[in-house]
């Protein structure tokens, strides 16, 4: 049996031949991840992995019907896995909004699913972390969510000369595309043009842009121009302000392609170029309204980071840590008449907080010895009987090879650096 395509199995290190993915490197990605958000004030929720299909096809239209793993339930109900989550937590705080402070700041880190080509960078799942922000409309709220983005690549390891953050505003294209006579009713293809033109070669993007009334030229100029508005301009200081202008760049290439994004967008990039987009978000206030039926208005921003492309990316850096063993120590078990009280041994250990192993059936000295070292374990401990009978504990640090004898339940000072 194999797995299904697209799909991932992720194993402890070291990593058995021909697999890619590690358990323990997910795990540290969401442990920078969850203690990044923390700092900045957020706090953590999270949604069903299943939900009604009109909660996607509300927004994106029947199109995105194709991009899902949807199915009929057994009570005929129409739902989808997860493709995104800010629809989700945007119905959640539509709901309850009234029992929390404003801004409103959460993070979650779902599994999320889409069926689409598997290719590099892009799976058919995924682990993301959405960082959201709620209740206010000022431009410091933009500048405080991506400055969360940017300290959150940071605590991964990345720098300046790694990632860049591309800052743009739909608002301005809105502007753009009603000053130069775009037609109205090809408003969301104008959009999608921009969104590809990047991708595209130039007859293509003509051809997307010509129902629009747009043209090409037009489209580049401004895109070349890159004239920050007001809204930007603040956004570039206050990240300035902080030490962090060097991550950004104004740029309008960026326009992002879910079709709920209201002002200003960003995408981050790695410098060379070689991989898809680490992350993107931008500020839809207009979604909590319509998911709501128009009972409530809340301005609302956030941004969504995929773990397949960070991964990449990290490893291509030299960036993955070296994820040594967990445990902390191997308890010995030379004599078998001691195995119960040595199981207590284990019990007091691992109560103490420590990482404990032990053979789990008789097993001679030297293989107990060589297990210990093949799980880098830190220490190995052992009962004994002393001179007078009674039982002695020996603790070794397999660093220092510095060997500390006691009496049962005085572990923690023998264990103590």
């Amino acid at each position: 049996m194999q797995r299904l395509k697209g799909f991932r199995e992720f194993f402890p290190e070291p990593l058995p031949p021909g697999q890619e993915w590690s358990c323990d490197l997910r795990q540290h990605i969401q442990d920078c991840w969850r203690r990044t958000a923390r700092r900045y004030g957020f706090r953590e929720y999270d949604g069903p992995p299943l939900e009604p299909l009109e909660l996607y096809t509300a927004k994106s239209g029947d199109e995105i019907v194709g991009q899902l793993f949807n199915f009929e339930d057994k009570g005929k109900d129409a739902v989808a896995l997860r493709p995104e989550m800010t629809p989700t937590v945007a119905r959640m705080v539509a709901a309850t909004e009234r029992a929390y402070r404003k801004p409103i700041k959460w993070f979650s880190m779902p599994q999320l699913f889409r069926y689409e080509m598997p290719q590099k960078g892009r799976l058919r799942e995924h682990y993301q972390l959405n960082c959201d922000l709620f209740g206010e409309t000022d431009p410091g709220a933009d500048a405080e969510v991506i400055a969360l983005m940017i300290d959150v690549l940071r605590s991964l390891g990345l720098g300046e000369e790694d990632f860049v953050i591309r800052l743009s505003s739909r608002k301005a294209w809105q502007e753009f595309f009603e000053r130069e006579g775009g037609k109205v009713e090809a408003a969301y293809a104008f959009f999608q043009a921009v969104d590809k033109m990047e991708r595209d070669d130039a007859e293509t993007f003509a051809r997307r842009l010509e129902p629009t009334g747009i043209r090409p030229e037009a489209v580049r100029a401004f895109v070349s121009e890159g004239k920050p508005t007001v809204e930007l301009q603040g956004i570039l200081d206050n990240l300035t302000a902080r030490g962090l202008g060097g991550y950004v760049r104004l740029d309008y290439g960026v326009i992002r392609g879910l079709a709920y994004y209201t002002g200003v967008v960003f995408e981050a990039f790695d410098r060379k170029g070689e991989f898809r987009a680490i992350a993107g978000g931008g500020r839809y206030d207009g979604l909590v309204e319509m998911l709501s039926g128009g009972k409530v208005r809340m301005p609302a921003l956030g941004f969504g980071m995929g773990d397949v492309v960070l991964a990449l990316l990290l490893r291509e850096r030299g960036l993955v840590p070296s994820f040594e063993s967990t445990i902390d120590v191997v308890v010995l078990v030379e004599d078998e008449t001691l195995r119960g009280e040595s199981l207590g041994l284990v019990q007091r250990l691992r109560e103490a907080g420590r990482a404990v192993d032990y053979t789990l059936t008789p097993l001679k000295a030297d293989k107990q010895f060589k297990r210990a070292l093949e799980l880098g374990a830190g220490h190995w401990a052992r009962l004994e009987r002393g001179e007078d009978g009674g039982l002695v504990v020996r603790v070794k640090d397999l660093k220092t090879r510095v060997e500390r004898v006691g009496k049962p339940g005085e572990e923690p000072a023998l264990l103590a650096e």
